[in-house]
């Protein structure tokens, strides 16, 4: 066997180890990355974006108005069903949508609530969204 036809050989071979380590490489990359940003849509959760949605809706200067509350709920995705509930720390209470199951995907964060007018108290907007 002369060196070249050994050459030619060996050449064509080592490229398609260094292809199949590559594509390999690539594929573990791609799968460590789906893992860490879970970017299936069965896995995120819709209340966060829905929730500053809903808050945009009902707020006005900062403040939250409980009487805006069904307005609130056009902001919900489609196919989708949604509560929001706002509650005073005087004990006040408002909520609108159907009452969501234990599954629901929910974000809560402190609001400022207009429980009279002239009167602002803390509280807290909860918002939870399901299929």
């Amino acid at each position: 066997m002369s060196p070249s036809s050994a050459r030619a050989t060996t050449e064509p071979l080592a490229a398609l180890v260094a292809v199949f380590a590559v594509t390999l490489g690539v594929s573990l990359y791609a799968g460590v990355l789906d893992d860490a940003f879970g970017t299936l849509d069965d896995d995120r959760n819709i209340a966060t974006p829905t929730a500053d949605a809903v808050e945009q809706q009902i707020t006005s200067a900062g403040i939250v108005q409980p009487e805006r509350l069904s307005m609130g709920l056009d902001s919900m995705p489609a196919n989708y069903h949604g509560n929001a509930t706002v509650t005073a720390t005087t004990g006040e209470r408002w909520s609108a949508g159907r009452e969501p199951p234990n599954s629901a995907d929910t974000e809560t964060r402190t609001v400022s609530v207009q429980v009279e007018p002239g009167s602002v108290r803390p509280g807290t907007l909860a918002v939870r969204v399901w299929r």
